[in-house]
């Protein structure tokens, strides 16, 4: 009886052994926060020196964000956008997806004066005259222009009217088209919310073929018009009166590019415009010849650069329209890409779109109906 008794108090004490503290896990601490975006369409400019506008960057997706929507609040058109980030759902790309903003850009190689567009990576570049104390600016902008089988055309032309509150009179082809499928035009359409104009329209010298704004400002940043070229509505409104009547308008199609800014070589390249329905399917992009490696040495060899051609192939062929420094130390794709900015997914200070829906169409103007404006959208 005296062992069971002995062996329960042995028991008993057992329980109430001390135990050893749990040691303490560091925290983790919280990530950095995310850097303000940086201006997307407003750079300083020197003539003969600036090659190169703008930074790379980098953000994150929202639950409800489409990449629709993030191209617009940085000032990006949707292709742009969907074609920086391959393999991204467009319509829900996931909260906290790292989204790819390629809002660095090689100047076109043309004239930098008045209006100059390159229709191969959707974007136009304005190059006011200087102001009185010397110094100049570029404004860039995506746009969208004519779908297959209605290219906007190639060449130089001017300004030659304004119009603000536009009436739309479709020509007879585009009312023919839209016949075809079921959604007759009327012969004009006044100005407000149907209107495709938008609010505000620039008329070139090509007869028909307009700088204009948007109803649906989601088009721009693609090939959707009947060869015009669209502006979402803040831009346009930004610059309709800074554009005066007579201003140059060069519209170009490169969709490889490379100048040397400050210490390397970039290159940016985009997919070729489809001519017809066939070449479209095909979905073609630049190649990397020999004769493409000579010229771009020639950029090179005046500053007794190196280029890594194997990343230079690479960007060419892909066509992201991401520009990479490709003579730079140590570049990669994948490194240049993890280098960029990281900022906060919200509309950068300055930017023209205040993030409203909206699509500022009929501010309340009564507008006088114009003859003889015939345009396409």
């Amino acid at each position: 009886m005296a062992l069971v008794v002995a062996t329960g108090v042995l028991a008993g004490c057992s329980i109430f052994q001390p135990r050893h503290a749990e040691p303490e896990v560091p925290a983790v601490p919280p990530p950095p926060p995310l850097a303000a975006p940086l201006p997307t369409h407003l750079f300083p400019y020197e003539p003969k020196v600036t090659g190169v506008v703008g930074e790379l960057q980098v953000t994150f997706a929202r639950h409800e964000d489409t990449l629709s929507d993030i191209a617009r609040r940085f000032n990006l058109g949707f292709d742009e956008v969907a074609r920086a980030n391959p393999g991204l759902d467009p319509w829900l790309p996931g909260a906290g997806t790292r989204v790819v903003l390629p809002t660095q850009f090689v100047l076109p190689d043309a004239p930098h004066e008045g209006i100059v567009i390159n229709v191969a990576a959707l974007r136009m570049f304005y190059f006011p005259k200087a102001e009185k104390d010397g110094s100049r600016v570029v404004m860039t902008y995506p746009i969208g222009i004519g779908k297959v089988g209605w290219a906007t055309p190639i060449g130089t032309t001017k300004v030659v009217s304004k119009r603000k509150d536009p009436w739309w009179t479709p020509p007879t082809s585009v009312r023919r088209e839209h016949e075809k499928e079921g959604d007759p035009l009327p012969a004009r359409v006044p100005p407000g919310p149907d209107n495709p104009l938008g609010a505000y329209a620039m008329n070139l010298g090509w007869p028909s073929y307009l700088i204009h704004g948007t109803n649906k400002p989601a088009g721009v940043g693609l090939r959707a018009s009947h060869g015009c070229i669209r502006m979402y509505p803040e831009d346009i409104d930004a610059v309709f009166e800074r554009i005066p009547v007579g201003t140059k308008v060069t519209v170009v199609d490169q969709p490889l590019l490379y100048r040397w800014h400050q210490d390397s070589l970039y290159v940016q390249s985009y997919p070729l415009h489809a001519k017809n329905e066939a070449e479209d399917a095909a979905g073609h992009k630049p190649k990397f010849t020999t004769r493409t490696k000579d010229r771009m040495w020639q950029r090179v060899k005046p500053h007794g650069g190196a280029v890594d051609w194997m990343v230079t192939e690479q960007v060419v062929t892909e066509a992201l329209g991401i520009a990479v420094p490709v003579s730079r130390r140590g570049i990669s794709m994948a490194g240049h890409l993890a280098s960029a900015r990281e900022v906060e997914n919200a509309v950068p200070a300055g930017a023209n779109w205040d993030g409203r829906d909206d699509t500022a169409i009929a501010k309340g103007a009564t507008p006088k109906p114009v003859t003889g404006a015939h345009n396409t959208n």
